[in-house]
């Protein structure tokens, strides 16, 4: 009989499930059909209303204003204000989270969410390894901790120290990286190459995203960027969001542009691209260090990726261009000859912070508990 391991994630932002896709895969290629996989949506499955609607929840919040969601996050990440919330919602829930433990047995559970990390003093007192894999890789929130987890991975050394303070002893936190798609680093074709194949020209690529549901304000960046006639080739890929693009699309142009709807081939256009211009969601961002490409980010959610912002900038692979006319300022000093040389230094410290083994280093730590 094959072993069992099964992934808790929410779609409450899109680094959860991509997570848990590449530990997947890569477990998948290791173990074959002695090994099965499944990734659960248990906000969605199993919680009741309005819980269910996490998902919703989310993208309603993290569109909306941003004091609102930072004050819902300060609170709870107040050791005071979480047992608040818990005292008040863990009543409730808790019977429709034991019925997930029932129908989903498994050798190892592996938590890529932080809300749901909590969910091993449901599971507990049953001995089954529960492990955390934190997908947030330099600040985040207190809940993806809990003392009753066998193992918690994180991303940094300052997610590791945070890890500290949140009460997880040193033995219980492991610091290997954050797990993306291994089609990053697998990616052999140069970059001339991917732009022809792309279609694209032999001016510098500026590639713009906003995650699979296209949020933030690409279209206010891709226009400013045209408006300014800079000397560059732009790639906008709006994911999920048709309305946009089908606005870009009928849009008049002052450059070359290249308009995606939702992108399969990510590694491909990164890999083509001479910046990466996109929000603070940290699997965006660490596949930019693996590829090497440096960054202009536009936005960042209170809390949670206020640290990325700070590691890319800090480490010189960016810069934080929250309005258009930043981006068009920063974009200014990397095109052209004259920039090239600020522009590379920033690619090669994005590189320097890649961890492109980290999706295969926690398959095989997730191995020994299997």
């Amino acid at each position: 009989m094959p072993k069992r391991l099964v992934f808790l994630f929410s779609d409450t932002g899109g680094g959860h499930r991509s997570a848990a896709e590449a530990l997947s895969n890569a477990l998948k290629v290791h173990w074959g059909a002695a090994l099965e996989t499944h990734a659960v949506d248990v906000f969605q499955d199993y919680a009741p209303p309005p819980f269910n609607r996490s998902a919703e929840w989310y993208v309603r919040a993290t569109r909306g204003k941003a004091w609102e969601w930072a004050l819902s996050y300060t609170f709870t990440n107040y050791r005071l204000g979480y047992e608040l919330y818990a005292a008040l919602v863990w009543p409730y829930i808790t019977s429709a989270m034991k019925r997930f433990f029932r129908e989903h047995p498994a050798d190892v559970y592996v938590s890529v969410h932080p809300i749901l990390s909590q969910l091993v003093k449901v599971l507990r007192p049953q001995p089954t390894p529960f492990i955390t894999v934190v997908t947030d890789p330099v600040t985040f929130h207190r809940t993806w901790c809990h003392p009753q987890l066998d193992l918690v991975i994180v991303a940094t050394e300052r997610a590791r120290l945070l890890a500290r303070r949140y009460g997880m002893p040193d033995e219980k936190v492991r610091v290997i990286g954050l797990p993306v798609s291994e089609k990053f680093s697998a990616l052999t074709e140069d970059q001339a190459a991917l732009k022809h194949k792309l279609g694209w020209g032999e001016k510098p690529g500026v590639l713009i995203v906003g995650g699979g549901e296209g949020m933030g304000p690409l279209g206010k960046m891709a226009l400013a960027i045209s408006r300014a006639r800079l000397q560059c080739e732009v790639a906008v890929v709006c994911g999920r969001n048709e309305k946009l693009r089908q606005r870009l699309l009928a849009t008049r142009w002052n450059v070359p542009v290249h308009i995606y709807g939702f992108a399969k081939n990510m590694p491909e256009l990164m890999r083509a691209a001479d910046v990466l211009v996109t929000k603070a969601g940290p699997g965006t961002i660490n596949e930019a260090f693996i590829v090497g490409r440096p960054m202009l980010i536009y936005s960042r959610l209170p809390g949670q990726e206020k640290g990325n912002v700070a590691q890319v900038v800090e480490e010189g692979a960016g810069y934080f261009t929250p309005t258009p006319e930043k981006l068009v300022e920063a974009l200014r000093g990397w095109l052209g000859p004259a920039g090239e040389r600020a522009r590379l230094q920033a690619a090669a410290s994005a590189l320097r912070l890649a961890r492109p083994n980290a999706t295969a280093e926690i398959v095989a730590v997730l191995n020994q508990y299997l």
